[in-house]
């Protein structure tokens, strides 16, 4: 079978195939060189590669250290700069990269039956409309939520932290998705049990 050596440099269909990137939203943060940390969002990643939504970006060539939910610690290397971030090279043993597979490959499905079920769930006023949003810096702002649902809340609130921020409202971890007139939006981290809804906003503390 003849191959063209124009693209040797593209990876093999196994390489492909093994590094397949998969779209899940998960957080974490990141350490540059200089030992400074910052939050961060996965956009899609692979036992070889991820794509980091950040404020902050390291440099082409700079050594990362990323701590992810549902993953861990991962080790790598700056590759590009993005539009909203940066993509990084994983560097790891075979045995990490076989770990990383099968754990991506359990939020990719995780996320996938969220899909449907999330979107059976109708937003709802809370009893308890009143509560707390913390930045990642640790600030807090008292807010109002207008209504909520299983996967997010819109929020009345006087600051406008930037959309991809990672917040908690109340105990519910998220990222700022919106910003409207009086406040914002926000998507959980997870998709919440009703139940823990429930006793997050009912009032009774």
């Amino acid at each position: 079978m003849i191959r063209a050596t124009a693209v040797d440099q593209s990876p093999s269909k196994v390489e492909r195939r093994n590094f397949q990137r998969v779209r899940v939203k998960i957080y974490g943060r990141f350490m540059l060189e200089d030992r400074s940390e910052h939050p961060c969002q996965v956009i899609d990643m692979s036992p070889g590669n991820v794509a980091l939504r950040a404020d902050k970006i390291g440099l082409p060539g700079e050594k990362i250290i990323a701590y992810i939910d549902h993953i861990g610690r991962v080790e790598g290397v700056v590759t590009r700069a993005l539009e909203d971030g940066f993509a990084m090279t994983i560097i790891a043993s075979d045995r990490k990269k076989d770990k990383l597979a099968a754990q991506l490959t359990w939020l990719a499905n995780k996320h996938e039956l969220d899909l449907p079920e999330d979107r059976r769930h109708e937003r709802i006023a809370p009893r308890n409309p009143m509560s707390t949003l913390q930045l990642t810096d640790g600030r807090q702002y008292p807010c109002r939520i207008i209504d909520l649902s299983l996967s997010g809340a819109a929020v009345e609130i006087d600051v406008r932290p930037a959309l991809g921020i990672q917040v908690v409202l109340g105990t519910m971890r998220g990222q700022v998705v919106r910003h409207f007139d009086d406040g914002i939006a926000i998507e959980f981290a997870v998709v919440q049990r009703s139940e823990a809804l429930e006793s997050e906003f009912s009032g009774q503390n």
